[in-house]
């Protein structure tokens, strides 16, 4: 019999007992169906950091812990399969990131408890009723903090104190990307910049919106969710060829040859994930459980590609950065 399909039959086998009883029994092992939003290549270090976390709680995979992993490549279409899936195996958690995949997953069950290892803004976004009481089986971290597409820009600013037109790359058929596109929009404003949208609905959309900016735009605000996150290369390679900053979210899009980044620590997430996953799984409801928010946030630089678009970037800023890729 193929692993899948022992861990299968023993998911299904235990379902009826109490999940704190469940890791006391012989051979009753639960089921963490991790949904990973874009691929194994891209996000397999978020994995890694969540599994070892786990590990340190004393969930050892194999012997007290079983771990399905499957990965969406960013489609939505996926996310709802992979959700369906679980709820089939019987999963005893799902964890996910972004706000589609856990939308899909709560479609997809109002039992299994789920766990979002980050998301934007879950209150606007419906996934739980509120960050103190979050009601129902979704529980996990935000990393929606007030104000940090305009501490963002501020930070562009300093390496282009000229900047004037701004482009922002988002996905328009994702909820939370075209909520912290409004915020970028309102927060430009503010700033006097002229914004100019480049919406997307499918990978093969990114190079026709990049051929329609041409010359237009100063700088790119890159709205980070599973899609972008899964041709951040190719963004970064078109927007290398277009000689133009990109401003990111997060730092794994500046290791791909992004410009700048500011944000949560992802790593740092997934790891507290792990916690919220040990609570449930000894028996804490994630209704009871807060939502929480980021604690590490870091400034990234990579000045090889500053230099291949011909951007000086000042040492006082530089000294300011968390880290500094050459």
């Amino acid at each position: 019999m193929r692993r899948r399909e022992f861990i299968a039959l023993l998911g299904g086998a235990a379902v009826a007992w109490p999940l704190a009883a469940r890791a006391q029994q012989p051979g009753k092992l639960p089921i963490i169906g991790f949904l990973g939003a874009t691929t194994p290549t891209i996000h397999g270090q978020w994995a890694a950091a969540f599994a070892q976390r786990l590990r340190e709680l004393g969930w050892i995979e194999t012997r007290s812990i079983a771990i399905e992993y499957r990965w969406a490549g960013g489609r939505n279409e996926r996310y709802a399969e992979i959700a369906s899936e679980f709820v089939r195996l019987k999963v005893d958690v799902i964890v996910t990131w972004g706000t589609a995949p856990v939308v899909a997953a709560k479609r997809a069950t109002a039992v299994i408890p789920i766990v979002f290892t980050t998301a934007g803004d879950p209150v606007a976004t419906g996934l739980v009723a509120s960050l103190a009481r979050p009601g129902g089986n979704v529980t996990g971290l935000s990393n929606q903090i007030p104000d940090l597409a305009g501490k963002r820009l501020e930070l562009l600013r300093e390496i282009i104190p000229d900047l004037r037109r701004l482009a922002i790359l988002s996905n328009i058929g994702s909820p939370i990307g075209m909520l912290e596109t409004g915020e970028v929009q309102a927060a430009a404003r503010t700033l006097g910049l002229e914004v100019l949208p480049l919406e997307i609905r499918r990978a093969e959309d990114i190079a026709p919106a990049f051929e329609s900016l041409k010359g237009r735009a100063q700088a790119l605000y890159v709205v980070a969710e599973p899609l972008i996150g899964s041709s951040r290369v190719r963004i970064n390679t078109l927007a290398l060829g277009a000689r133009l900053p990109t401003l990111h979210g997060l730092r794994e899009y500046v290791e791909a040859g992004g410009l700048m980044s500011y944000g949560p620590n992802a790593p740092d997430l997934f790891r507290r994930s792990a916690d919220i996953v040990d609570k449930i799984l000894r028996g804490t409801k994630p209704r009871d459980i807060p939502v929480e928010q980021p604690t590490k946030f870091e400034l990234m630089i990579n000045v090889t590609t500053a230099k291949a678009i011909g951007l000086s970037v000042p040492e006082s800023f530089l000294s300011r950065a968390d880290e500094v890729i050459e």
